[in-house]
């Protein structure tokens, strides 16, 4: 059985975290890629991070974009996010609001089927929390991860994503595992189109796994096509975390 992106970047969410710098003191978190220069180096605490050991990454670039500095994604049969340590407090700023845009959709790609399950574009947040409280089955299923993979699932992963699996506003678990869960947000009326988005993430991960949110332990953005070993091509503009109060969701 073909193991999904999502479920290979949550995998290998141990070692991603273990390869991220802290982040800088003082910092704000987000991604603030407007005041940055096209052509120029990504900013030095996000890692272009690989989904498994040998998989081809994506290419992310700064590029001009109607006079705005965005980030270009390109995959090529390919798998890596951009990823950032959690240095956000949900608790104050739970609501992201981000800027992105996919040239097109990935043609025989399907978030419900593993051995396709591929996005041109995702916001992705992996969640710590307590294994204790989880049922026999979701312990069972991070056990049989780290057995075949050597990697823990983080305790729970929340992925905006752009699909033409279903309709806006679906809620898609992955395939493999009920820790991963997956927010349609875009799909294929938005091709070639800047969106822009808020969702309350604290609000969102306690619908879909019925509990308030634990510690943020990294986030980032993922274009992917490695499954479908399509090519996939999208834009993303700054990322911001506001206040409760800022939500449109």
């Amino acid at each position: 059985m073909k193991t999904s992106a999502a479920v290979r970047l949550a995998l290998c969410a141990t070692l991603l975290l273990a390869s991220l710098p802290a982040p800088a003191q003082g910092g704000k978190p987000g991604l603030v890629l407007s005041e940055r220069k096209p052509g120029g180096a990504l900013p030095a605490d996000w890692k272009n991070l690989p989904v498994a050991e040998g998989k081809a990454r994506t290419e992310y670039e700064l590029v001009a974009d109607g006079g705005t500095t965005v980030l270009r994604a390109q995959a090529n049969g390919s798998a890596s996010a951009l990823m950032h340590a959690g240095d956000v407090d949900l608790a104050r700023t739970p609501v992201v609001a981000w800027r992105w845009k996919a040239e097109a959709a990935i043609p025989g790609a399907d978030n419900r089927d593993g051995a396709r399950e591929d996005a041109p574009a995702r916001l992705v947040f992996f969640f710590d929390g307590d294994t204790s409280k989880l049922s026999l089955g979701d312990r069972a299923a991070i056990q049989l991860a780290r057995t075949v993979a050597g990697e823990e699932l983080p305790y729970a992963t929340l992925m905006y994503v752009w699909s033409t699996s279903a309709a806006p506003g679906t809620v898609i678990p992955n395939p493999h595992t009920g820790r991963v869960q997956m927010i349609v947000v875009s799909g294929a009326g938005d091709a070639g189109k800047w969106q822009d988005l808020r969702r309350n993430v604290a609000r969102d991960y306690e619908r879909v796994f019925r509990e308030p949110p634990g510690p943020l332990k990294a986030y980032g953005i993922m274009t992917d096509t490695d499954n479908t070993h399509a090519s996939a091509r999208a834009w993303y503009g700054d990322i911001r975390f506001l206040p409760g109060t800022a939500a449109k969701d």
